[in-house]
């Protein structure tokens, strides 16, 4: 089986917790993770001053193809996201193509619900503000899945969230091999 293509796009103050399980998860299950900036920089402060340097611009993920595409959150990284038109793109792409596309925290109010990719039962970060924009659609589970979006709650269950995604990808057992030597367990 061919490695496994994971986007995970960035924007200055976008949640590195967040950003750093997702993409440390999904290494170590196998799969080839791309950071993408969406800031027109390669460098990119997250929400508390830590600089991460991304693989590429989101420009040139355009076009391609993804076997799972995963935001972080973080405010008001989570709304440069949003307002990314190449990531825009990119996204709408990916869940027309039912392939997983997930978010966590702020971003699945703030990203799927502007740009319509909420399903029928979602998570996000739980203030007022972002579940209202889910509205009926809030769940109080720490992950959801709904067909191919997965969606997560906050910082302190990423790593949940990201065995969720390993879990869709590679299945049940792949995450619980993954997360019993991260020394977590499944959500």
């Amino acid at each position: 089986m061919a490695q496994l293509k994971v986007l995970v796009p960035v924007a200055d103050d976008s949640e590195e917790i967040e950003t750093v399980c997702i993409t440390d998860t999904l290494v170590r299950a196998g799969a080839a993770v791309i950071v993408a900036s969406v800031s027109g920089n390669m460098t990119v402060k997250m929400s508390r001053g830590l600089k991460i340097v991304a693989d590429v611009l989101i420009d040139d993920c355009v076009g391609q193809e993804w076997d799972a595409i995963a935001l972080p959150g973080g405010m008001p990284g989570a709304e440069r996201l949003r307002d990314s038109q190449p990531l825009t793109e990119i996204i709408k792409a990916q869940a027309a193509a039912s392939k997983i596309t997930a978010a966590i925290c702020a971003s699945p109010a703030v990203v799927f619900g502007a740009h319509g990719l909420l399903p029928g039962k979602a998570v996000c970060y739980p203030a007022p503000k972002f579940k209202e924009i889910l509205g009926d659609k809030y769940s109080d589970d720490v992950v959801v899945v709904d067909g191919h979006i997965i969606t997560g709650t906050g910082p302190g269950t990423s790593l949940q969230f990201a065995l969720k995604i390993v879990e869709q990808l590679y299945g049940k057992e792949k995450a619980e091999e993954v997360a019993k030597g991260m020394l977590t367990t499944l959500a």
